[in-house]
């Protein structure tokens, strides 16, 4: 099925979070530090205050004084830059604020202030805080523990017949949504409407009113579109806050609009890791050990933790597997959740490994999975949900024509580029949160379903419009999806790839409680030709009541509504999991294989095919899965060839603030991808059977195209990204 929202976004009627119309508004400018760590002295804003339409200028010296924030919270509530002081915590961190009638006043004027700063010495680099780093006491969002161990390591090493440990090391990346971060902040009264660029409305509002003090019932948050949010637009960042306090100040509406300099470094990034893999096996294959001990970079003043060994303890049977996590205290900003946080980075090191391995003892490194596959989930000990890896491998490499790999490096030639073949496997958990949804019948038969969700550009109106019109017993194009509102029944942040899990099944659960309500008013109505029948004797098909006991007996929805005089019908239903997180361990699973052609005397790389085959339960819409499921494969080519914020070590500064220098994959980057759907049926995960897919498709690409590389070279890259000086 085509997107719903297809329309409206390519006719330019999609209202984006900084293109609502808001009468009388104003526009905020940040002025962003230039240093990386110190205080700032002193803003002379004498000139600023004077140019034309300036409202107010917002130094930490006039803005006000906020409620003590209390401690702890959620995963997303970060510690925020608001003016309150006059520390610099790092570069391009908020210092100041220009509120003036049109943007281009409120840039003039930004451009007029004066600052001094007082500096002090900072570190940026992740390599030389490495003696410094320490243990958070959880590994990620998700509160798993920083550090496991099953079995005995040394042991493990000492039953190995072959045992190798390496350094793998990704550097900063940015998210670079097309959308940049965004917000219009209105007040009417003591009441405060956000429309915010957000993942997530609800604690969205939550960590707003937090900030504020003021009670989360008095702010409301919009977000029906989004342009892009890979997880930056997941937390409440500064200047979401910023643009609220400048609105009660000046007492008009004010948008703030990130620009692409300040996308880079105060609203999150995946931080630069640094991670030690040893596996150990007997020479047959089987592994006898597992080490992964990862170290990724905080701010100074917050605590992130990028997840990457996660993996490690149950993608392969090992009856030894130790891991751990550490952080090293930066002054940089605070990184945050980026498409498949931890999985991903976690994913490159121990799959980039396993494939070092499978050369070592001249095993093919599919069969040396399979070798490895684990039955159950070895460090939980319960079953999978279900786990279709096995045939993800099968069709995969069938898809692929693995069978035609030459084992050797440098084996296969094409002129003067050296050919290359590499995989590795893909995993994402699968998770969901509480959420609920409303679905209303109205007069004309039509429904209207409402749940406060996003939609990052996924395809969430689509799906949701489909499960609806299903459960509901309605055609699709009877059926009106709406979310993006805190006025609309409560859910969780869309992050995690949990959106269709858990908004999906409350929206399955609130169309079917429709069904069976407007079903009890059919059988109990005189007037019905259904009446008398039992309730498992009507089912709703295309807008009409039907008999399922072989008669003919028939009605629209829309003439019992009529005889009713009922304006609409309407049930609300709460979704949240259940006894099933305890019983079972619950993943998608794949499989990514990659070509690529490199030539020999420039070190060039050009990446020839890709092919993804999947295991995540039921597709929902193939259309948009496939989408989804192929932009995280292109995500693979990035982080592997592309993508590094770099910084400069003596200023503290990112060099390549700007989508002019820092690379992504473009259209002339990207080959033919394909996609293959495993068929998988899950009765547990929820009640659709769907495990998300908006990251399994980032985690396994980037290794399967290093992977491919060493084939072609016999050149092993453990820094990403692979670039042609590495190679030559």
């Amino acid at each position: 099925m085509d997107r719903v929202d297809g329309p409206l976004k390519v006719t330019g009627r999609a209202l984006y979070s900084a293109e609502h119309p808001v009468p009388n508004i104003t526009y905020a400018v940040l002025i962003t530090s230039t240093i990386p760590k110190g205080r700032v002295e002193s803003i002379d804003t004498s000139t600023a205050e004077k140019s034309p339409g300036v409202l107010r200028v917002f130094t930490p010296s006039n803005t006000p004084k906020l409620p003590p924030a209390p401690a702890g919270g959620s995963p997303t509530a970060r510690k925020l830059n608001l003016l309150q002081d006059d520390q610099v915590l790092y570069s391009n961190q908020p210092i100041a604020m220009v509120v003036a009638d049109t943007f281009e006043n409120a840039t003039h004027a930004a451009e007029t202030l004066r600052i001094t700063y007082a500096a002090q010495p900072f570190n940026v680099s992740l390599e030389k805080g490495l003696t410094s780093a320490f243990t958070p006491e959880k590994a990620g969002g998700g509160g798993d523990p920083a550090e496991s161990k099953r079995g005995d390591h040394k042991a493990g090493v000492a039953a190995s017949g072959h045992y190798s440990e390496n350094v793998y090391t990704t550097p900063i990346e940015t998210h670079n949504p097309m959308e940049p971060h965004a917000t219009i902040a209105v007040w009417e009264g003591t009441k405060l409407t956000l429309y915010d660029a957000t993942q997530g409305v609800f604690s969205d509002r939550e960590r707003v009113a937090t900030l504020l003090g003021i009670h989360p019932d008095d702010v409301r948050v919009v977000s029906p579109f989004l342009g892009g949010g890979f997880g930056s637009k997941g937390p409440t960042w500064s200047h979401v806050a910023l643009a609220a306090i400048a609105a009660r100040e000046v007492n008009r509406p004010v948008k703030l609009v990130l620009s692409r300099e300040q996308m880079f470094g105060p609203v999150g990034f995946r931080g630069k890791t640094y991670q030690t893999v040893g596996l150990g096996a007997s020479t047959d294959g089987k592994l006898a050990v597992i080490r992964h001990d990862a170290v990724d970079q905080t701010s100074s003043f917050d605590e992130f933790v990028e997840s990457c060994a996660l993996q490690a303890r149950m993608l392969y049977a090992s009856p030894n597997c130790t891991t751990s996590h550490s952080v090293v205290r930066l002054d940089l900003g605070t990184p945050s959740f980026m498409r498949a946080p931890g999985e991903c980075p976690g994913n490159f090191a121990q799959e980039s490994a396993m494939d070092e391995l499978s050369y070592a003892l001249k095993i093919d490194p599919i069969n040396l999975r399979l070798l490895n596959y684990a039955e159950q989930d070895p460090e939980k000990n319960k079953p999978w949900s279900s786990k279709s890896l096995r045939e993800c491998y099968r069709a995969g490499a069938e898809r692929f024509g693995w069978s035609r790999r030459q084992p050797g490096v440098r084996a296969t030639r094409d002129g003067h580029y050296l050919v290359g073949m590499g995989m590795a496997t893909a995993c994402y958990p699968t998770r969901r949160s509480e959420s609920s949804a409303t679905a209303t019948l109205r007069p004309d038969g039509t429904a209207l379903v409402v749940a406060g969700t996003q939609d990052l550009g996924t395809g969430t109106y689509t799906i949701m419009t489909q499960v609806a019109a299903d459960a509901i017993g309605l055609a699709p194009n009877r059926v009106t999806f709406r979310l993006g509102d805190t006025e609309f029944p409560k859910t969780p942040v869309s992050g995690g790839s949990q959106t269709a899990a858990s908004t999906g099944s409350a929206v399955k659960l609130a169309g079917q409680a429709l069904r069976e309500k407007l079903i009890q008013m059919a059988i109990t109505d005189q007037a019905s030709p259904l009446h008398g029948l039992g309730a498992g004797d009507v089912t709703i098909d295309s807008g009409y009541f039907v008999s399922t006991n072989g008669s003919s007996k028939r009605e629209s929805l829309a003439a019992m509504m009529a005889r009713h005089g009922q304006n609409e019908v309407s049930a609300t239903a709460n979704a949240k999991p259940g006894e099933e997180r305890d019983r079972y361990s619950m993943y998608a699973f794949g499989a990514q294989f990659a070509e690529v052609r490199v030539d020999e005397d420039l070190g060039e790389i050009q990446v020839s095919r890709m092919v993804g085959a999947f295991a995540a339960g039921k597709i929902l819409n193939t259309k948009t899965g496939r989408s989804q499921l192929m932009g995280g494969m292109v995500w693979g080519i990035g982080m592997a060839l592309h993508e590094h914020t770099m910084v400069d070590l003596r200023r503290g500064r990112i060099v390549n603030a700007n989508l002019g220098e820092y690379h992504v994959p473009v259209n002339r980057d990207v080959p033919q991808i394909d996609i293959v759907m495993v068929e998988e049926a899950d009765s547990h995960v929820n009640e659709l059977g769907a495990k998300g897919i908006g990251e399994i498709g980032n985690t396994g690409s980037a290794a399967a195209l290093v992977n491919a590389i060493y084939h072609a070279t016999g050149k092993r890259v453990r820094d990403l990204p692979v670039t042609m000086d590495k190679l030559i």
